[in-house]
């Protein structure tokens, strides 16, 4: 049998003493695109949180396992430099530091090249951006200053098609995006997704309407801190006529 690309094994997840995740499991193959998805409160966010390593969600039990190896300890800038990406539900901005900037720096630490070119560097984000239908002169704009929340998550994309990663987890990409913005992101994760058909993702969610256009392998539903069920797309559907309730204990 294959070693997944990512697995999450029995994990729980404690915040501040309180215990938020009680024993989730989920993996994902190369190519897949999963959709996670839970009421409020159901544990969506700490996942995210631990996922990214952030050292304020503790991990009490289980582990999360990337191309086989453990890396349930692994500091956030290894597991990014490693291929793994996380977009944001509510990106931080960054006064000073303009986008095609913070790119090229990001790129240098993925690929572990100090020196990379900025004229290389600055074409490769010209072009996905004509790609994502963005503006040029949004690669000099300060990171996420002054962004709608539509360019917020359009810059998330280009992103990720630049540091192009083997896994890519998408914090409620679609929280508060109107239908056009959401068409135009979820676009741009399909046309990630053409250019990468290796990409793994887990798309965290709290709508149906988004997997419509992304088109997920699996569903997976979150409640009370538990994958309660797993699914084709068909269990979105379901799930968008009958509401958490059927699931709710």
């Amino acid at each position: 049998m294959a070693t997944p690309l990512f697995e999450i094994d029995g994990l729980h997840v404690s915040v501040e003493g309180a215990e938020i995740l009680k024993g989730v499991d989920l993996v994902v193959d190369e190519g897949e695109i999963h959709a996670l998805m839970g009421p409020n409160g159901s544990g969506k966010s700490t996942l995210a949180n631990a996922l990214l390593g952030n050292p304020e969600y503790q991990v009490t039990a289980g582990a999360v396992r990337y191309k086989g190896e453990d890396i349930t300890g692994w500091a956030t800038d290894v597991r990014g430099k490693a291929g793994i990406f996380l977009a944001f539900q509510y990106p931080e901005e960054i006064p000073g530091v303009p986008v095609v900037q913070f790119l090229k720096q990001a790129l240098a630490a993925r690929k572990g090249i100090e020196d990379l070119s900025m004229l290389e560097t600055r074409m490769a984000i010209m072009e996905w951006m004509k790609r994502l239908g963005m503006d040029p002169s949004f690669g000099d704009r300060y990171l996420n200053e002054g962004f709608s929340g539509g360019e917020k998550k359009r810059n998330e994309i280009l992103q990720m098609a630049i540091l192009e990663p083997d896994l890519a987890i998408l914090d409620e990409t679609d929280s508060g995006l109107d239908i056009d913005a959401l068409r135009v992101v979820a676009d741009g994760v399909n046309h990630v997704r053409a250019d990468r058909p290796k990409l793994g993702a887990l798309l965290i969610t709290h709508y149906q309407r988004i997997l419509d256009l992304l088109k997920p392998d699996r569903v997976h539903i979150l409640v009370d801190g538990k994958v309660v069920d797993s699914g084709g797309p068909e269990l979105a559907q379901r799930l968008e006529q009958e509401g958490y309730d059927a699931w709710r204990a």
